[in-house]
């Protein structure tokens, strides 16, 4: 485990060397490029030997998409329970994102011509749900369910299948419960690549979404512009700070939480003030940890990459959380500093205020997408929303009065940029 100082000069520098993987993202950029131009010469017949090098498993391509029926049949493995629990998730998530869909207008610009917007679905969407250690439901919950709000036709959904060539049950079930019935048993870079390119049995996508390990964020990354892409989301990460009036017991749980995914790249950062609140924090950690089931991964992370940041006051902890973006913030604070700090908090992909907001509410079920910025990306993306999977075209419409009152503007402009046909294009219709 890292520990850093605010006040010590090199702080800054320390901190840039901690969030950073530069030397492992080379590496990964040249792996992704060779799975990346292998699927797009080769199709199929790539993704079939690629999925069998990762995967473990070797089928043909028509057996890489699920048969719809077994979508259904997983909804009747779960308990009532789990559906009920599954169909409140979506149910919160839906009514946090309706109140994002976007509305059509026009109105009169100042010339008087008619202007406005309209927005569309995305025709063809492409999402990454992890698998890992264990079936990310609440992923497919996160992302469909906004693709299925903004009316989108086409929902492909690719994940890792296990060594046997099998999706579990629960994901099947949370899939069809969302309403997916096109799903691939197609995990890591390979399955941005046939998102992307497509092949003789995949369609490809216009927009590829969704969370996933290094090398699916890299594989976002270098296909954008061939098609869109979200937020280039990667491993979890999860940045806590506290005051005096945080429970050692729950910032330990918390950062353990976000600890466990199990890809070995997640990051969790903790900034205090009060040492010795430090020192109980790290004791509940070690407590907790040897219990959890995950324990082999969540030490792993506990060893490299957990950062205790002190710091003087919670103005400098909001400039550390400021710099690391991080994917989650929770703010272990008395309530009557919660409105301060948001304030002040710029790049944070979800801010959870208070001792009883745990991450955990966020990740399933509280109504944002947990799909957010990791990495530092923060700085300039925002987590998955609505518009995300839709697309605007803007409306203009004049007439002769309203093109009469433009045409001195046309005129200036198109002498200052030197373009006579653009004047022309104007002044024709003036001629006539």
């Amino acid at each position: 485990m890292k520990k850093l100082n605010f006040e010590d000069p090199r702080f800054l520098n320390k901190l840039k060397r901690f969030v950073s993987d530069a030397q492992e993202n080379a590496e990964v950029t040249e792996i992704v490029s060779g799975i990346l131009a292998d699927v797009c010469d080769r199709g199929d017949k790539a993704i079939i030997e690629l999925t069998e090098k990762f995967d473990g498993f070797r089928c043909t391509p028509k057996k890489l998409r699920v048969n719809p029926t077994e979508l259904k049949a997983a909804e009747k493995s779960l308990s009532g329970n789990q559906r009920k629990a599954i169909r409140e998730a979506i149910r919160c998530v839906r009514e946090f994102h309706k109140k994002g869909i976007p509305k059509d207008w026009t109105a009169l610009n100042p010339h008087g011509a008619k202007v406005g917007e309209r927005w569309y679905p995305i025709e063809r969407v492409g999402i990454y749900i992890p698998a890992g250690n264990v079936p990310l439901v609440s992923t497919a919950v996160m992302t469909t369910t906004l693709a299925k709000l903004a009316g989108v036709p086409s929902i492909a959904v690719f994940t890792p299948a296990n060594s046997e060539g099998k999706i579990s049950q629960q994901m099947l079930a949370g899939l069809s419960l969302c309403g997916v019935d096109e799903v691939y048993k197609i995990g890591g870079a390979q399955a941005i690549a046939a998102m992307a390119y497509g092949t003789r049995t995949i369609i490809p996508v216009n927009k590829v979404m969704g969370p996933g390990n290094a090398f699916v964020a890299e594989a976002q990354r270098q296909v954008f512009g061939l098609v869109g892409v979200d937020l280039l989301p990667g491993p979890s990460e999860a940045l806590a700070i506290a005051d005096k009036s945080a429970r050692p017991d729950y910032l330990a749980a918390d950062l353990l939480a976000q600890a466990e995914h199990g890809s070995g790249k997640e990051r969790v950062y903790y900034v205090y003030s009060d040492d010795k609140q430090a020192e109980k924090v790290e004791q509940e950690i070690l407590r907790m940890m040897p219990v959890l089931k995950h324990e082999k991964a969540v030490r792993g992370i506990w060893k490299t990459r957990t950062c205790f940041i002190k710091v003087p006051d919670l103005e400098a902890a909001v400039e550390v959380a400021n710099f690391v973006a991080p994917e989650h913030l929770e703010l272990h604070v008395e309530k009557k500093s919660f409105a301060g700090l948001v304030k002040k908090i710029r790049t944070a992909g979800a801010i959870l205020c208070g001792h009883d907001t745990p991450t955990v509410l966020g990740d399933f079920t509280a109504g944002p997408s947990h799909t957010l910025p990791t990495s530092r990306t923060g700085r300039y993306f925002s987590g998955l929303k609505i518009t995300d999977f839709m697309r605007r075209s803007s409306l203009v419409e004049y007439n002769r009065k309203s093109l009469a009152a433009a045409r001195n503007v046309v005129q200036v402009f198109s002498e200052l940029e030197d373009l006579d046909a653009h004047g022309n294009s104007m002044e024709i219709r003036f001629d006539s």
